[in-house]
């Protein structure tokens, strides 16, 4: 074998095809080329601000900045220049001290537990605007004969402008068996007078769809709100209703806030490390949830998520195949392809709530 030849055997050995989101590397472009297609990288994933490398979740993303074993020079220039709320990096102290003074805010006032009248004019805010997002939370209390069903006792819906559009006391179908005191607050007392749920489901119903045909979906022209919580399906369930699954924002299943194992975190930790707050110290109050999953939302929504100063597309957001672009290409044309090339068909495997803003 001549030199030559020698040379480029040995650049062939010790060739490293390198992904352009993670930075893992492969000695086969086959390997890189499989790589992407299950990691569903892009541009609305989180990112290090330093080095620039994706991580699945924000979750991660910590972890490799202020985490056990943070990578070491990104470390060090976050501690310094870096928010620890929302991860990004400054370009200066002054910089990061205005970005803490509009992003950092104060918890919300709750609106206790209290007896409230139940009358026409004041069971729903008439005054607020249904907007495009509708914050929801229920507080549960107990039934069944061993107290091991959830049932609906308390309901707050809030809008984008944190401004009570409901917030009323339900009375169950069943008999309660517990109170929950501890948690809700409630006593027999607070429900005695309470609506029943049918009406209450009625009433969030009417909101929700904007007093619009339930068969007309937002997408298809129709009025409908989005519906934000933090494990809707459960309050779905014991509210006795459903909602289309595209308008639902869930802080529990949204896999940026997720933990890097993919399962959810508590909207108390939630909003502890994204919020910069405590809430749900004492009795749990709807208003105060409501307030904090509506702000989790807001700012990922608005998340400006692009690439070479391009915004994405939302046709991707709205196609039911979210996970890649790879299947309309064959193998021989993905080996060809450069690293960065590959990146650019890839999709992310979740909707993104940015694109709700555009």
């Amino acid at each position: 074998m001549d030199s030559e030849a020698a040379a480029d055997f040995s650049r062939t050995l010790t060739t490293r095809h390198k992904c352009p989101a993670c930075y893992k590397q492969y000695k086969k472009k086959g390997h890189l080329v499989e790589h992407m297609k299950v990691s569903n990288h892009s541009v609305h994933e989180p990112r290090c601000g330093v080095c620039q490398k994706h991580c699945k979740s924000f979750e991660s993303l910590r972890e490799h900045i202020i985490g056990p074993l943070p990578k070491a020079n990104c470390s060090k220039i976050f501690s310094a220049q870096g928010c620890n709320l929302c991860l990004r990096v400054f370009d200066s102290s002054s910089s990061l001290s205005e970005h803490k003074r509009s992003y950092y805010v104060s918890p919300p006032t709750p609106i206790g537990t209290v007896k409230m009248p139940y009358s026409d004019s004041n069971f729903v805010n008439q005054n607020c605007r249904v907007p495009e997002a509708i914050a929801i939370d229920c507080e549960m209390v107990s039934g069944g004969s061993d107290g091991s069903l959830d049932l609906c006792a308390r309901v707050c819906l809030i809008d984008e402008d944190e401004n009570v559009i409901l917030h009323t006391y339900v009375h169950p179908q069943i008999p309660i068996t517990n109170y929950r005191f501890e948690i809700t607050g409630l006593t027999e007392e607070h429900l005695r007078d309470a609506l029943p749920l049918n009406v209450v489901r009625e009433n969030i119903l009417q909101i929700l769809y904007n007093a619009e045909p339930t068969g007309r979906a937002r997408l298809n022209g129709g009025k409908a709100g989005l519906l934000v919580g933090h494990a809707l399906e459960h309050d779905l369930d014991c509210l006795g209703m459903t909602y289309p699954d595209h308008l639902l924002r869930d802080s529990a299943k949204y896999l940026p806030l997720m933990k890097t194992n993919l399962v959810s975190h508590s909207l108390k930790y939630l909003t502890r490390t994204y919020l910069g707050y405590d809430i749900q110290a004492g009795v749990h109050d709807p208003y105060e949830d409501c307030v904090s999953v509506m702000r989790l939302y807001k700012r990922m929504r608005s998340l400006n998520h692009q690439k070479d100063g391009i915004e994405i597309s939302t046709a991707a957001y709205h196609s039911q195949n979210t996970s890649s672009n790879y299947g309309s290409f064959k193998a021989e044309e993905l080996e060809k392809m450069t690293p960065d090339e590959l990146y650019e068909i890839s999709q992310p495997n979740y909707k993104c709530w940015c694109l709700d803003s555009k």
